[in-house]
Formats: C-alpha cells, sequence, structure tokens
C-alpha cells in the first residue's frame, strides 16, 4: 500500500529578523492523522512555525508546503483557500468580546462567502456540540470560564471542517478539568476526523497525554524527534527539558 504523503512540510527553512536568525535549516513532515507536539525553550520560534504554515509569514529561505503546495509561492487569495484547511487555536482563544458565542463560531464561515443561515445554523450547532457546549449560542465571551472560552475557540477553528488543526499553548491558565477536556478534544479529533494536529505547549503531562510524537525544537533546528515514549527516553535533551533541568548552551 502507499504511503500517504505528509500533510505539511517545511523543508530547509531558515527565519531571519535583521541580524537574528530564529530558524536554520529547519525540516520535518507531519503525517495525516498524527498529533506532534513541538516542544522548546521560550524564544525558540515555535509560534512562529505556527505562523509559517498558516502563510502569515513567509520564511527566509526554504519551502512550507501544505497539502502538497508551496505556500511561499502563493499570493494572498490563493493562501486563503489554503487558510480554509486550516483550524487554529489561540493561546487566549481569541474570540471577539463583542459577539455571541454563535458569531464568534460563525465569523469564520460568513468570511469565508457562507450566506446560508441555515447551514451557518447547523454548522455552529453541530461544532458547539462536538466541543460540549450545546445551548450557549447567546452567551457573550465575558459571560464564559477560561476552559469553555478555549473550546468556543476550538469550535470556531473547526467550523470549516480543517483537515489541519494547529494549536498554541491549547491549555494555558486551565484548571486540570478543563485541561483535561482540551486534551481529549485534540485527542479525539485527530483519532476521527484524521485531522493532522501540531501542538505548542510547555505543558509536559498533557503534552504526554495528546501525542503521537515530540519535537525539540533549539537554537534554530529540530534537535530530537520522535514517538514520546522513545524520544523521551532516548534523548538527554528531551529529558532535561522535560525535568526542568535545561540550559541554554544544552
Amino acid at each position: 500500500m502507499k504511503a500517504a504523503s505528509p500533510t505539511i512540510q517545511l523543508e530547509d527553512i531558515h527565519t531571519r529578523f535583521g541580524k537574528l536568525e530564529v530558524h536554520k535549516g529547519l525540516t520535518f513532515a507531519l503525517q495525516p492523522g498524527e498529533v506532534t507536539t513541538l516542544l522548546g525553550p521560550s524564544g525558540a520560534g515555535k509560534t512562529i512555525i505556527l505562523k509559517l504554515i498558516m502563510g502569515l509569514m513567509p520564511p527566509s529561505e526554504g519551502r512550507v508546503l501544505v497539502m502538497g503546495r508551496n505556500i511561499t509561492d502563493l499570493d494572498e487569495a490563493q493562501l486563503r483557500k489554503v487558510r480554509a484547511d486550516i483550524g487554529m487555536l489561540f493561546q487566549g482563544a481569541a474570540l471577539f468580546d463583542s459577539l455571541t458565542v454563535f458569531d464568534n463560531v460563525a465569523y469564520g464561515l460568513r468570511e469565508r462567502g457562507e450566506r446560508d443561515e441555515l447551514k451557518i445554523k447547523q454548522i455552529v450547532h453541530e461544532r458547539l456540540e462536538m466541543v460540549g457546549l450545546p445551548g450557549i449560542d447567546w452567551k457573550l465571551p465575558s459571560q464564559l470560564s477560561g476552559g469553555q472560552r478555549k473550546r468556543v475557540g476550538l469550535a470556531r477553528a473547526l467550523a470549516s471542517s480543517p483537515k489541519i488543526m494547529l494549536y498554541d499553548e491549547p491549555t494555558t491558565g486551565l484548571d486540570p478539568t478543563s485541561t483535561r477536556k482540551i486534551d481529549d478534544l485534540i485527542i479525539k479529533f485527530a483519532r476521527e476526523r484524521g485531522i493532522t494536529s501540531l501542538v505548542v505547549t510547555h505543558d509536559i503531562q498533557s503534552a504526554r497525554r495528546v501525542s503521537d510524537r515530540w519535537m525539540l525544537l533549539s537554537r534554530g533546528t529540530i534537535v530530537a524527534d520522535g514517538p514520546v515514549a522513545e524520544v523521551e527516553h532516548a534523548s538527554r535533551l528531551v529529558s532535561d527539558f522535560v525535568s526542568g533541568e535545561w540550559k541554554d548552551d544544552a
């Protein structure tokens, strides 16, 4: 049987800001339905990788391929089509405070040109049901807990039925129960819907629970990569990072 093509590929990526080189020949591929967690110290450039995949910024050198398309060659109109296959859960959920839950979840659908309000209503209700928050359409973000806001953000990200999900610190600031719910949803969507997922997090317990694979980013490149159980025990760099014994010169 022919192996599936990678959903995401970064090839020899260099990202520079003036004299600062954040990524130095970064190369990796993510497979369909795989949950990969990107670990690394603060300032290593993890969130920038999410922006590269979204086409929100170009690399200084190298290629970013999403669903087989080199997005570094695309114009803004073409990028919008690629982004329709990508959902992102931002660190603070990034909900619009003045919009109801319903309108927050519907926002991306309307932005992409969906005008059938009955279809929008059906999708919004389905996605809220998926994240375990039915019947809160009328509420404002200020009326929600932190965990609920994260789940509404997830429902919004899932509204376009993405093939890829990017998670930026999805459990930061959440209590253990809310963290568990977000973890369960990440696993559920990867397993049941085959969504390729890339998670950026400092929450090691969550990373152990949801991940098929860990990658450790340090000094501009991937210094460890593999199945969680394997890489955690085989890589000194990973074990140092997980135990809190990481040193900048590691």
